[in-house]
């Protein structure tokens, strides 16, 4: 049970629940035996004819001795019709009590399931937040979906939902075993032979439960991954008639995770049935010897036996239940696994949250012998750079030249192989990752918005903006004026990622968000590489008016838009190959001007 050990966790802080919860399992076990076990007086007293005074034959060593008294007590006193209406009033009695703990314990176990599964989900969204952004390079963004709804459903379903049975069933079964033991140790030792033997027999059933149930999880992840491409690649996909293409892709999908599921289904359904051939099979066993045990030893009464044959009967339901849970659990554990492959991935860049804080940028940014990894590909090497306060550093060159990864050390997005990133002389790790990030601001060549309103969206830069902070901000990135235009002006839904808007406005929105939060640093990822003339026009007067007074990093697609940086810094294959103002690297006819001519700048 070691795998559901993060199950077990979330158990124990519910430990007092737990308890109640076992004590009316117990409880509820308890009254349910006494119910049966009140079919042996009831039985003795109807068919004995050979009563002997007093009402003696209703005396039986399996009831507690205060209730045997008192109905041989009710007989002799009052005869049998009597103690007839005493059983029946024990039976409901008991079986009133039976269902009230029974109720009890439900009460108490549903909201500790959904409290489980909650603290999961919890967990797992906050360990998504934590995870570094190169983790999920490697991940699609279905599958990860998929295990943050499905496979926590399947949880649900499987695991924490059968926790109640695996604890209830069990419970009831060995009552009534115990019972079955008093009436008949003889009797009792068949099952203890044929109820393994049925065990085993269902475990070889269920065994490849686990290993389909993650195929499903995988093409279920693979199927969401194909919906979320669709949903945003519609423009491409109606454009280039790739509509069969799409739709052949997810119905092939679709069709494989149909065929594993009808598998899962096929052998979860035969859990029931199998277990009551099996039930079956035992009870057919116990009939033909304890029927010998009858007729031949008079080792057991008719009414022991009748008793012993209800009891084992009450039996079949929980251990179907029981070999239900197992199916299920089984089918649980592939997706478990899943969840916590994200849970248990290591957070490579530590939060360090009792480290230095970083109060305010004084002095400069420097990247020392700085070196960046991902696996064996070596994406930065030897980088030594050092940015002043108040300066703009512009990085440049082909695409995958490591300009967006030196940018992404400095927020911490990664961190480094080799060599270190300082900020007012300090390693950058010696500082706790929030203060880190709270002196600086980014706005990335797409812009990231979310389903919300206009002032909600700005606002997202600074938690306790005032309307007249959030209104400054979009004057100062040229927002204000088409904001105003919109009919609710600020509260207006800007739909999922902005939809509703244009590239130049969206792109402005996360500058105006950019500034509300009032950085000395700022990180600009080529935010005007994808925009028409006249909304780059707009967006590079906002970004100039950002970046006044301030400590910028540009990554530039278009030279034409760090032209008057403090330092042009050119990337190639990692390495620092130019560097310069953009008059000194024109002047030195080398790498960054052909860049400059294949873009026909003068």
């Amino acid at each position: 049970m070691q795998k559901f050990s993060r199950i077990f966790g979330y158990l124990k802080k519910h430990s007092g629940k737990i308890g109640l919860y076992f004590l009316c399992t117990i409880l509820a076990t308890l009254f349910g035996v006494i119910s049966i076990g009140m079919l042996i007086p009831f039985f003795g007293l109807i068919f004995d004819t050979g009563a002997m005074p007093g009402g003696e034959e209703i005396r039986t060593n399996v009831l507690g001795s205060f209730i045997s008294d008192t109905l041989v007590q009710i007989v002799a006193e009052r005869g049998k019709i009597a103690g007839l209406t005493a059983i029946c009033i024990f039976i409901i009695s008991a079986t009133i009590l039976k269902n009230l703990f029974i109720y009890l314990s439900n009460r108490i176990s549903v909201p500790v399931r959904a409290a489980i599964i909650t603290e999961l989900r919890s967990d797992l969204y906050n360990k998504i937040l934590k995870l570094p952004i190169g983790y999920f390079t490697e991940k699609r963004k279905g599958d990860v979906i998929s295990r943050m709804t499905n496979d926590i459903s399947e949880i649900e379903g499987s695991v924490v939902g059968t926790m109640d049975g695996l604890i209830k069933d069990p419970l009831t079964v060995l009552g009534y075993l115990i019972f079955l033991v008093i009436i008949s140790p003889q009797l009792s030792l068949f099952l203890l032979i044929l109820l393994p033997v049925t065990g085993i027999l269902i475990g070889r059933v269920s065994r490849t439960l686990k290993r389909q149930s993650q195929e499903a999880a995988i093409k279920l992840g693979e199927g969401l991954t194909i919906l979320d491409e669709t949903l945003g690649g519609l423009r491409v996909i109606k454009a280039f008639l790739l509509e069969r293409l799409l739709r052949d892709r997810f119905h092939k999908v679709n069709d494989e995770l149909f065929g594993v599921r009808k598998k899962m289904g096929a052998r979860r359904d035969l859990a029931g049935p199998l277990t009551e051939v099996l039930g079956v099979m035992v009870l057919s066993t116990i009939l033909y010897f304890g029927g010998r045990l009858v007729l031949e030893e008079s080792s057991l009464e008719a009414r022991e036996l009748i008793a012993y044959i209800a009891s084992f009967a009450m039996l079949i339901n929980p251990a179907k239940n029981i070999s239900s849970s197992f199916f299920n659990i089984q089918r649980g554990d592939a997706a478990l696994k899943r969840v916590e492959e994200i849970l248990k991935a290591p957070v490579i860049v530590d939060e360090n949250i009792g480290g230095k804080e970083l109060a305010s940028f004084n002095s400069k940014i420097e990247f020392r012998d700085v070196s960046f990894m991902y696996g064996d590909t070596i994406i930065l090497d030897s980088i030594n750079l050092t940015i002043h306060k108040g300066k703009t550093v512009a990085l440049v060159g082909s695409s995958g030249a490591g300009k967006s990864t030196l940018a992404d050390l400095v927020p911490r997005f990664h961190d480094v192989t080799g060599g270190a990133v300082l900020i007012d002389g300090v390693n950058i790790m010696e500082y706790s990752l929030q203060s880190v990030r709270k002196q600086m601001s980014i706005v990335t060549q797409e812009p990231i918005l979310f389903n919300d309103t206009i002032a909600n969206n700005i606002r997202f830069g600074k938690e306790d903006a005032t309307d007249e902070e959030i209104q400054e901000a979009a004057r100062v990135a040229n927002a204000h004026h088409f904001i105003v235009q919109k009919e609710q002006g600020y509260d207006t839904p800007i739909g999922d990622r902005g939809s509703k808007l244009s590239g130049g406005e969206r792109q402005r929105l996360t500058i105006a968000r950019a500034l509300v939060k009032n950085p000395p640093i700022l990180i600009l990822d080529e935010a005007t590489s994808s925009l028409d003339t006249e909304s780059e026009r707009l967006v590079q007067d906002a970004i100039n008016n950002m970046m006044q007074n301030r400590t910028s990093i540009v990554i530039a697609h278009r030279l034409s838009t760090i032209r008057h940086a403090d330092e042009i810094i050119v990337l190639q294959k990692g390495k620092i190959v130019e560097r310069g103002t953009h008059d000194e690297l024109i002047r030195q006819n080398g790498y960054y001007k052909k860049l400059v001519e294949m873009q026909e700048f003068k």
